[in-house]
């Protein structure tokens, strides 16, 4: 059984940073990525990375901003967010893949944490 629990979340202020783990029991995964979904909105993708951490990918709201990493020793991965918008207020998800590069496609990964939330203020 795949667990996946987020932590890193909270209150912060625009322009500020916020770091946010993925630990990740049960199995060695492939992909790994951060999908995120404001009140009202879809869950949308934020960030992905294949398993050797040589490729990544991001949403283009979050391109310089956002940074995705992972150590495959510990079976976590990472979002370290700067610069923070009131925009980016939502709950995060952490989500697992087989894939060997899901991309942004949410129907490519499997298992889920059950989300943090980060709040931009103004």
């Amino acid at each position: 059984q795949v667990q996946l629990v987020e932590s890193g979340g909270g209150l912060v202020q625009a322009g500020g940073s916020l770091r946010l783990s993925c630990a990740a029991s049960g199995r060695t995964f492939s992909s790994m990525g951060w999908f995120r979904q404001a009140p009202g909105k879809e869950r949308e993708f934020v960030a992905g990375i294949v398993y050797s951490g040589q490729r990544t990918e991001y949403a283009d709201s979050v391109k310089g901003r956002f940074t995705i990493s992972r150590d495959n020793a510990k079976n976590a991965v990472y979002l370290q967010m700067n610069s923070l918008k009131p925009e980016d207020t939502a709950v995060y998800y952490c989500a697992t893949s087989t894939w060997i590069i899901p991309g942004g496609i949410e129907e490519r990964y499997r298992s889920w944490g059950q989300g943090t939330q980060v709040t931009v203020s103004s």
